[in-house]
């Protein structure tokens, strides 16, 4: 009969019992405060990949009809429009010749384009028709003149000129139109600013109300933590580093699926060109590329709505462990 030596009877249990690897131990010893995977936290980062494609679309269409407005207001800023109606006993066609020929001695102008009878009354067909006698009209003639970049010539003393040498002459400088478009652009674009904002806004709630789920799921370990001496920026970085890993999962996703939608509209505008809304869709809205900066743009929004909830997250927790003191 062999002997039971002292000890004996614990190796026994411990030989009983199962063993943790060393593996094991160190996922005990690692394992997160907050649970990585959990359907909260999926629904996050559904709502805040959500949210990213809102803001990257809503950016990146600011971007488009920025820049649309600028080709528009300096395609409107080189151009403008000399009028000269027919009068009773004066030769129209020596007064046209007369205001181009001034137009063209003016300091900066690039071009002067002359638009006779017929060319005239074929920008008039799409209100009045085809095929109607407007001989008897008293159609303006026109006369575009063109700047060259940077110019800047006297439009006063280009205007008296004009008036003191041909008679029903009249200049068109477009400044109207310029304020118009740079209105309508500045709108466009305050408005694109307030709708990121009210989507940013939406966002925060949905990280702050996630963050205090995820920390009355976690109360009591949070709260044993706390009371045993652990610090409270441990603790709050373990929540920012959790939602800043679920932000940018979320913000990539978004900005992904943005950039993507932005490729396919360029496609499509591309397929649509030489056609009737193809080229109503490009005089109005432009190229639908972005270029390099639109999409560096959609990635500083992903990875700044990552670092935004992260930070959230922390000073939410931050302020509820300073709060149990």
């Amino acid at each position: 009969m062999a002997a039971v030596t002292p000890g004996s009877a614990g190796d026994a249990r411990a030989e009983g019992a199962p063993r943790s690897t060393p593996g094991e131990l160190a996922l005990r010893k690692d394992m997160p405060l907050v649970p990585i995977s959990s359907i909260a936290g999926r629904a996050l980062v559904t709502v805040i990949a959500i949210m990213t494609f809102l803001c990257s679309l809503t950016a990146g269409s600011a971007i488009l009809i920025a820049g649309a407005s600028q080709d528009w207001r300096q395609s409107v800023s080189r151009e403008m429009t000399v009028q000269v109606r027919p009068m009773a006993g004066r030769n129209v066609d020596a007064e046209v010749a007369r205001a181009a020929e001034i137009a063209r001695s003016v300091s900066g102008v690039a071009d002067v384009t002359v638009f006779d009878k017929t060319e005239a009354e074929r920008l008039l067909e799409p209100w009045l028709g085809s095929g109607l006698d407007i001989a008897d009209l008293p159609i303006p003639r026109l006369i575009v003149v063109k700047l060259r970049d940077g110019a800047s010539p006297d439009l006063a003393a280009f205007r008296k000129t004009l008036t003191d040498q041909v008679s029903g002459v009249n200049l068109d400088d477009h400044h109207v139109w310029f304020e118009r478009l740079a209105t309508m652009a500045n709108t466009v674009v305050a408005l694109a600013v307030l709708i990121f904002l009210l989507v940013l806004s939406a966002m925060g709630l949905a990280v702050a109300f996630a963050t205090r789920g995820a920390m009355s799921g976690n109360q009591e370990i949070v709260g044993v933590l706390h009371f045993v001496g652990a610090e409270d920026a441990f603790i709050a970085r373990e929540f920012q580093r959790h939602f800043l890993r679920l932000g940018l999962k979320g913000g990539l996703i978004g900005g992904v699926c943005a950039a993507l939608m932005f490729m396919v509209a360029g496609l499509v505008q591309t397929s649509m060109l030489a056609t009737p809304g193809g080229d109503q869709l490009e005089a109005l809205f432009g190229s639908f590329t972005l270029g390099f900066k639109g999409y560096v743009a959609i990635l500083a929004i992903a990875v700044g709505i990552a670092v935004a909830t992260g930070f959230m997250s922390r000073t939410i927790v931050y302020r509820h462990l300073q709060a149990l003191e």
